[in-house]
């Protein structure tokens, strides 16, 4: 008898997680862009971060998702840890959520939900609405969970030895232990929130008890953040305990509240309602909006704490620094949500290193100083190394559950990619040029050097706009870049001709014309690249929108 009933709570426990799990995970996939959207755009002061926060996790189902997400930010350079700290403390609120709905107990409901997710996933083609249907799997099969260790756990009322045992902890601080160990095992504060609910619900658990039980789930859910920061860098680390902070320092304040007025405390949550799974989801509630009420004033002190407790700065990596990457590698949190988002400020980097190294190469086939020549070859390794290491790392993101916005832009990145380290090669060209004309003394006319510096303007310009529209999805530009490319389409035949003009009348010698007549050509190609560019991210999403009409 006592094998069966625990072999049912665990099959229950186990379709809950499952449940969790594909209903987090369906919804970043379907929301995760727009829901990073709003993370970088309405986090400005910890106000508005708090209210992001409280939604952001009401709607994924998982502070500690929300958690890792912020610490990903905070390590990307998305986010400063003030910002942070405000969405860390709405995310405790949002992650309430999940026990008020197991409170209201839809398990009636759960094979209806199921079918209908099912139905949705397997006859209808767009890819998003199949992911909704994903997402109301999940919500059936976490209803199916919740039924199937209901049923068991009201079978253990019937078993005298789970009775006293659950009885017997009666102990504050070992409650608390139990919520901690067993939120840091299942790493959901809401999953162990639920089942004290539905234990509390079947009489197996002293009110008072799940009160403690809940602020040893608080401290537990830090777990994962603090996991996921010990690969990120020193803010992602302070990110990570600005959340255990806030809930340890929450906890001894209600741990002394609770043991100078337990009753009044037990009575206040009891007039809300008189369920008792309800007073354990009521009692959550109210536990994480009054931590957030005490300790929001104190936000800038916890940050400072979480700073002591992590001193000193990292290395910073500029954007010249060689053959290390700044925004993806070992000392970036990984996050699938926010990769896409590294990669972009990565390639942005790339291309500023592109685009100085093209312009140090024209300056050395002027002036001919050698050392601008080597150091366009020096840094030309660079980009390569970085085009190597950003491809490798989009190969790996490729295998992750990127949300489905992300997988539409994926495939334009590699591209990308692709074009900045070919701009990098123009100027290796360029250099190549001028030490050719170092070491065989061919001499550009004043003309020359004047029509060739009005083209590369006309190419920088071009290159600035189209790096705006891919790093900032800034469409505002689009007709200057079209514009500005036909113009260097133009200005490239034309000095072509005004080349040949020269030759004809003996005022360029056929070596210097040579010369100038490739740059002129690789000026015309790098803005053909940086045409690529821009357009690269538009490109694909209206790829993607044909695809699914």
């Amino acid at each position: 008898m006592n094998v069966s009933i625990f072999l049912s709570l665990a099959g229950g426990l186990g379709l809950f997680l499952f449940g969790m799990r594909v209903m987090s995970d369906s919804i970043e996939k379907v929301a995760g862009a727009k829901l990073r959207h709003i993370l970088e755009i309405f986090t400005t002061n910890r106000f508005t971060g708090l209210l992001v926060g409280i939604v952001f996790t009401g709607i994924i189902q998982s502070s500690s998702a929300c958690t890792a997400m912020v610490v990903s930010f905070v390590n990307a350079g998305l986010m400063n840890i003030y910002q942070a700290a405000g969405v860390i403390f709405g995310a405790n609120i949002g992650t309430t959520v999940t026990s008020l709905l197991v409170s209201f107990n839809f398990s009636a409901l759960a094979p209806v939900i199921l079918l209908t997710g099912v139905l949705i996933a397997m006859f209808i083609k767009n890819e998003k609405v199949k992911k909704c249907g994903d997402i109301i799997i999940g919500f059936g099969v976490l209803f199916l969970g919740i039924s199937t260790m209901s049923a068991s756990m009201a079978g253990m009322k019937d078993v005298p030895e789970i009775v006293n045992l659950l009885a017997s902890l009666k102990n504050p601080f070992m409650a608390t232990i139990v919520g901690l160990a067993l939120t840091a095992v299942i790493q959901s504060s809401s999953v162990t929130v639920s089942i004290t609910l539905l234990l509390a619900n079947q009489d197996l658990l002293p009110l008072p008890i799940t009160l403690y039980i809940i602020l040893g789930c608080n401290i537990g859910a830090c777990g994962t953040a603090l996991l996921t920061s010990l690969a990120g860098k020193k803010d992602a680390k302070r990110t990570a305990l600005i959340h255990f902070w806030f809930n340890v320092i929450g906890t001894v304040i209600l741990y002394v509240i609770l043991f100078a007025a337990q009753e009044p405390v037990m009575k206040l949550i009891w007039t809300i309602s008189s369920d008792k799974g309800r007073f354990v989801a009521n009692a959550h509630i109210l536990i994480k909006v009054f931590q957030v009420i005490v300790l929001f004033p104190f936000a800038t002190w916890i940050v400072k704490l979480a700073c002591i407790c992590v001193p000193g700065e990292d290395k910073k990596v500029g954007y010249r620094e060689s053959h290390q990457l700044k925004y993806i590698g070992d000392k970036v949190v990984f996050n699938p949500a926010t990769a896409v988002v590294e990669v972009i400020k990565e390639l942005d980097r790339m291309a500023s290193l592109a685009g100085e190294n093209l312009n140090r190469a024209m300056n050395a086939l002027i002036t001919l100083d050698e050392e601008d020549i080597e150091e366009v070859y020096e840094v030309e390794k660079n980009i390569n190394f970085l085009n190597h290491a950003i491809t490798d790392y989009l190969v790996k993101i490729n295998q992750t559950t990127l949300p489905i916005e992300d997988l539409k832009s994926l495939g334009a990145l590699f591209h990308v990619v692709n074009d900045i380290e070919r701009i990098g090669d123009h100027a290796e060209n360029v250099a190549d040029a001028a030490r050719q004309r170092r070491e065989g003394g061919a001499a550009f006319s004043q003309e020359a050097q004047k029509e060739m510096g009005e083209m590369l303007d006309m190419v920088n310009k071009l290159i600035q706009f189209a790096i705006a529209m891919f790093v900032k999805g800034d469409e505002t530009h689009m007709e200057e870049v079209r514009s500005l490319e036909d113009m260097v389409d133009a200005k490239e035949r034309e000095l072509q001709r005004f080349h040949v003009q020269r030759l004809t009348r003996g005022e360029c010698t056929p070596e210097a014309g040579m010369i100038f007549s490739d740059v002129v050509s690789g000026l015309e190609r790098v803005a053909d690249h940086a045409m690529n560019i821009a357009f690269a991210i538009v490109d694909a999403e209206k790829e993607a929108e044909a695809a699914e009409i």
